[in-house]
């Protein structure tokens, strides 16, 4: 596969959606199966045996010289947010492939494993890394029971897509491995500005993640005067502009919150009830948790001024991740033989490495996101940057795998 046919492949796949004319794709959605089944193809093209584990993991084995050779993970996610990009993740998914591809029969002396993660994101679920945790052996049971929108658990979502949910412990990496590659998008500027194609990542920031809701009373938008009202959206805008006061206040934080879900829900009715969703991130743990406090604290004071009660339902607390120094090296030192100056940074951005790194090594290699744009249709790689990652993937597999 050239860098032409990978950038084809995933705008083939972005039209495996579940909304006509915009990518998106949740955790085992149908339209993930043509995914599978469109990926699992390429992959038994390559050589490789394929499987889909109880998690939704669609992973493929090229077997290496011997029964009991170490394997190298190559992966990434195959699940998008809404109104995606058609590289986000995927990408990370079909260079995989692309590299046992050019192997083209010739053997490691290590084997390759190339794994589509089902789902990173946490769109669907509201928790994110089901994929991932279900390799690293820390999917848990409250995961397992968390529902969506409709009322369908993951453990209901698993069994809809055919597969045993009481096996998912099954999914757990168990065999001798080498570490974890992940190519990936940057999701930000940094590249570009610097006129960069490669980005070789030291580390992953810390993430915190919590639903908090604000509980007031519904009532009449016209009848209600403005000092007896119980304005849950209020209460969530005061909180929401004093997060981001905060957040600017704080070098290297970032924080957002992403969603509200307002009850009842209609133009002519005072807001009820808002969940708000609030993801914060720092390269230091004890930045981001002190910081995090202090906000969660926030929404506790404009309850009280408001009359409202709040509710705050963690959702994820991800310390900062570093990756492995001794794979990280020689993917430096692959970028430097392939031709391409290193350069080398932190991501903002949460990966299914950072889930991983506890199990195995971990390595991360960063492709340019042209003006900085991800998580949206406009979302864009270059040509020259997917031939460097294929040129710098190969050159690293060789070194891993012992091959002059």
């Amino acid at each position: 596969m050239t860098a032409a046919d990978v950038i084809d492949c995933c705008h083939a796949l972005a039209a495996c959606s579940e909304e006509t004319g915009r990518t998106t794709r949740t955790f085992l959605s149908p339209p993930m199966r043509e995914v599978h089944a469109r990926l699992t193809r390429l992959m038994e093209a390559s050589g490789m045996q394929v499987r889909m584990d109880a998690a939704g993991n669609l992973r493929g084995v090229y077997p290496g010289m011997h029964v009991d050779a170490p394997r190298l993970i190559i992966g990434s996610h195959l699940d998008t947010v809404r109104q995606a990009g058609a590289f986000d993740g995927v990408l990370g998914v079909v260079l995989g492939i692309a590299l046992v591809r050019r192997l083209a029969g010739r053997r490691y002396p290590v084997s390759l494993e190339v794994i589509g993660f089902s789902e990173e994101e946490g769109i669907r679920f509201g928790v994110p890394f089901i994929g991932s945790r279900a390799l690293a052996g820390t999917l848990d049971g409250a995961v397992l029971d968390r529902t969506d929108a409709d009322g369908c658990s993951v453990r209901r979502a698993i069994a809809n897509y055919g597969l045993d949910p009481a096996a998912v412990a099954d999914a757990k990496w168990r065999g001798p491995t080498l570490g974890y590659l992940e190519f990936h998008i940057e999701q930000g500027p940094v590249l570009d500005a610097l006129g960069l194609p490669l980005g070789v990542v030291s580390a992953i920031v810390g993430q915190s993640r919590f639903a908090v809701t604000f509980t007031g009373a519904a009532n009449h938008a016209g009848t209600t005067p403005m000092d007896a009202r119980r304005d849950a959206v209020a209460g969530a805008a005061e909180w929401i502009t004093a997060i981001e006061r905060e957040a600017r206040g704080t070098p290297g934080l970032v924080a957002t919150v992403g969603r509200l879900d307002v009850v009842p829900g209609s133009a002519n009715v005072i807001p009820g009830s808002c969940v708000a969703t609030l993801d914060v991130r720092h390269a230091d743990d004890e930045v981001r948790t002190l910081t995090a406090a202090r906000m969660i604290g926030f929404a506790g004071q404009v309850a009280g001024r408001r009359q409202l009660l709040v509710h705050v339902d963690p959702r994820l607390d991800q310390p900062a991740v570093p990756t492995d120094a001794s794979l990280r090296a020689r993917l430096e030192a692959a970028v430097t033989a392939a031709g391409y100056p290193v350069h080398v940074m932190a991501s903002g951005a949460g990966h299914d490495a950072m889930v991983l790194a506890p199990l195995m090594p971990t390595a991360m290699l960063f492709l340019r996101t042209p003006a900085g744009i991800s998580h949206h249709p406009d979302e864009s790689v270059l040509e020259a940057d997917v031939a460097a990652a294929l040129r710098v993937g190969a050159m690293f597999l060789d070194d891993v795998a012992g091959v002059s």
